[in-house]
């Protein structure tokens, strides 16, 4: 409690300060908001009607936003080419979900063995990441914010238990972002699905495994009534960002101050959203082990070590052929190359 009141009024004192006698007269929206998860699914869904109810009150309603659920008015992460149409005006996701357009997205999610969220969103927000990110979707005639953050994620949900990462090959696996063309080095056959059709497919056996959050958000989706072998770290997902994406179009009409909205309520929730996911994955954790019967494994250091050197391999030959990619991946790596004097002797181990 004391974090939100914290957060609103770190929020409402920016904007107070910002807007002056901005938003009086601004134009006024009614906005529909796609979101990629339902709102019923721990921290990402309440994180996007937050997002949602912010929006309309430090704009003084002249953003008033509309959240509907997942298949509401497209599915649940196919609202890329939407919003670049304008059939959407709006959506709340993750950008990795658009890498069937630009693979380069998939950078803006999640880094495999990446790094923390300090310097994940330093490069975003400080290394050029984000002016990246804006570039590729200008193209698309979309405008982008990075707006969620959440920590680590587990690698995955398997039925039984699994000796070795060369174990996977040949099996189906559920799997998201650049992490998957790993898995699909190693002879996964992996298929990117929304949280809410995960449970059905691993329960009919159209997928084998499969991987998709924290443990207090793969909870509330029941991998562990049918998977009872949970395996950790989340290699593929080290820190996980999302969004909120308007069409261009739409957001051009917005006034200054309505977009300092945007960025205001945006920063304001990676802070809350991650502090929010830290809290409960220890109560999440006692509750899969000891009520769930879940046994959680920790992948080894050689199956990890191996995971990574194939995740250099994938990173490499990706870089070499699609040059968004590459210019993404360099700016990543210059950045983290930098931060690397400080990052590995600022820290307790």
């Amino acid at each position: 409690m004391l974090m939100k009141s914290v957060l609103g009024g770190v929020v409402a004192a920016s904007l107070a300060l910002a807007a002056g006698s901005a938003g009086a007269e601004d134009k006024r929206f009614r906005l529909k908001m796609h979101s990629a998860f339902s709102s019923n699914t721990d921290i990402l869904g309440p994180a996007g009607v937050r997002i949602a109810e912010n929006l309309g009150t430090f704009s003084n309603g002249t953003l008033r936003v509309q959240f509907f659920e997942p298949g509401a008015l497209v599915p649940g992460i196919q609202y890329f080419d939407p919003v670049s149409s304008g059939s959407l005006q709006m959506a709340y996701g993750t950008p990795g979900y658009g890498v069937g357009q630009e693979p380069a997205l998939a950078f803006f999610t999640a880094v495999p063995f990446g790094p923390p969220i300090g310097e994940y969103l330093a490069w975003v927000f400080y290394g050029g990441g984000h002016e990246l990110y804006d570039e590729i979707l200008a193209n698309y005639n979309i405008k982008g914010r990075i707006c969620n953050a959440i920590p680590p994620e587990a690698s995955g949900w398997f039925r039984e238990p699994v000796e070795s990462v060369d174990d996977l090959k040949g099996i189906k696996m559920r799997f998201f972002g650049l992490g998957s063309r790993v898995m699909e080095k190693i002879g996964v056959s992996t298929q990117l699905l929304a949280g809410g059709d995960i449970y059905p497919a691993l329960e009919l056996g159209s997928i084998d495994a499969t991987e998709f959050s924290m443990p207090s958000i793969d909870e509330t989706l029941g991998f562990y009534q049918i998977a009872k072998h949970y395996y950790l770290p989340g290699w593929h997902q080290p820190t996980s960002l999302g969004e909120i994406m308007f069409n261009m179009d739409v957001w051009n009409e917005f006034s200054d101050y309505q977009k300092q909205v945007v960025d205001i309520v945006c920063d304001a929730n990676i802070t809350q959203e991650y502090v929010d996911g830290e809290a409960r994955q220890g109560d999440a954790m006692y509750r899969m082990e000891n009520e769930h019967g879940v046994t959680v494994h920790r992948w080894s250091d050689g199956d990890l070590a191996k995971l990574e050197k194939l995740w250099y391999e994938v990173a490499e030959e990706e870089a070499a052929k699609d040059e968004t990619f590459g210019k993404v991946w360099k700016s990543y790596s210059e950045f983290r190359e930098k931060h690397k004097s400080w990052g590995e002797r600022g820290y307790l181990d």
